[in-house]
Formats: structure tokens, C-alpha cells, sequence
């Protein structure tokens, strides 16, 4: 496989103060890796750095052709307002945007498009529900199924299976493991350690700066959780400032 995306010394953070740095190393092209590390580590920065929400303070992301529109990214439910007042229906259709615009009319086919991700997800019938109605489970459904739409070559998942239902979990899980065999790159940031290493080939263990990355076993040793959450904890939250990049 060849390199989707490339970290070079990447230093990522807010106000100039890093969350994220040293890091390098290279997403392959169709790879299937979680993100994981303590509370703090930084996995939220990282995908946000991904996905062009926030820009390096230092260092380089390296797309090799990867556009924005191909990546397609998760946020945790947490930061999704569910008092938007949208439906289900129209939530998930959002996810044909980018190939239509934001002023492209949705046809026949797109809806019928919509309504085979809502079936994919189990929401069929949930479609003029507001979304705010939808338990925290639903609500993970509906944002797969706008995943779905987005058709992207690289999905990013920001704690996708966290205070859901072990069922929708499972059934979550079966759209990621189907992701990565049509050679999608999949990165997942993660805190169950089991689902990690029953799905997960490749792991990304991080601690403000990288710990372990590579095969999930070698990474998740006793000995490398000790040093991430000891790295966590003297991480000092008044490091000076990084000079800006131009």
C-alpha cells in the first residue's frame, strides 16, 4: 500500500500551545487504524489537524493527492448540536453536498440514495424525526449514514462506538470492517482496548507525542500504556508557545 497520508514532525494545538507534537510517521493507502491513548492525549487534535480544521503550528501534513473532499470526518456526538431544528432525513442528505454543492438539487436517485444509508443503518421510518428526538445510539446511526453518502476514500471516526449500545456498536462496527475491504482508509480514535485489538490491524498510541505506532500488538504492551498515561500526566499545560508557521 502505498502512503495516504503523511506526518512530518507534525506539531498541531490551539493559541499556539501544542497538543500534538513530533509526530511522524505515514497512514497507508487502505489501512484500518485506531488512534488511542488517555484522556488528553491529543486524538481529537490530530483528526482535527487531518481534516484541515486546524492548521500545523509546526510541521507538515502531507495529503499525496488525498483532497478535501475526499475525507469524510465524525466528530463525537458531543459536538453535534441537537437542537438544530433538521430532520433525519435531511441530516443524512447533507452528506451528498460535496459532490452537489450546497445548492444542488437532491433527484430521485439521490433519494433514493438517502433512504438505502438510512436502511444500511437500521433507520428506515426515522426520517421526519428531529433529530434532537434520537437517543445517543440513533443519533450514531444517522451520522454513519452521512458517511455513507460522502462516498470518501478516508473516513475519519472521532470516538464513533463511545455511550452507544453494544447492538449499534456491532452493527457499526460490521460498516467499518466492510470500509476497509473496499480499501477505504479507515482512522479511528478508540478507548476500548478489546474492540481495538479484535478489529483494528494497525494502532497509533499517543501521549501528546507518539508512543508506539505499527502492528496493534506490538503497540498495546503493558509496558507502552504505562509510558502513554505517565507521558499524559507530566505533560506541563504552560509549555511556551510554538512560533506560528507561516
Amino acid at each position: 500500500m502505498s502512503g495516504q497520508l503523511q506526518f512530518r514532525d507534525l506539531t498541531l494545538g490551539y493559541d499556539r500551545h501544542p497538543a500534538v507534537h513530533h509526530l511522524s510517521g505515514v497512514v497507508r493507502a487502505g489501512s484500518l487504524t485506531a488512534v488511542v491513548g488517555p484522556n488528553g492525549a491529543g486524538k481529537s487534535t490530530l483528526f482535527k489537524g487531518v481534516v484541515g480544521a486546524i492548521k500545523p503550528l509546526a510541521g507538515r501534513i502531507e495529503c499525496n493527492g488525498t483532497r478535501p473532499q475526499d475525507i469524510a470526518y465524525l466528530p463525537q456526538v458531543a459536538d453535534i448540536d441537537r437542537t438544530f431544528p433538521i430532520s433525519v432525513y435531511d441530516m443524512v442528505a447533507m452528506g451528498l453536498w460535496r459532490g452537489k454543492g450546497p445548492f444542488g438539487g437532491i433527484g430521485r436517485k439521490d433519494r433514493d440514495t438517502v433512504e438505502t444509508a438510512l436502511a444500511a443503518v437500521g433507520l428506515t421510518g426515522f426520517e421526519q424525526r428531529p433529530i434532537g428526538t434520537l437517543s445517543g445510539g440513533q443519533m450514531q446511526r444517522m451520522l454513519f449514514a452521512r458517511l455513507l453518502l460522502q462516498d470518501a476514500r478516508v473516513i475519519v471516526l472521532d470516538e464513533p462506538f463511545n455511550a452507544i449500545d453494544s447492538k449499534t456498536s456491532a452493527d457499526l462496527l460490521d460498516l467499518v470492517r466492510h470500509w476497509h475491504v473496499e480499501q477505504r482508509t479507515v482512522l479511528a480514535a478508540l478507548h476500548d482496548l478489546d474492540v481495538v485489538r479484535a478489529n483494528f490491524p494497525e494502532t497509533l498510541l499517543l501521549a501528546r507525542e507518539p508512543v508506539a505506532w505499527g502492528a496493534t500488538a506490538d503497540v498495546l504492551t503493558p509496558d507502552n500504556m504505562l509510558k502513554a498515561r505517565r507521558m499524559c500526566e507530566a505533560f506541563d499545560e504552560q509549555a511556551e508557545a510554538c512560533v506560528a508557521v507561516a
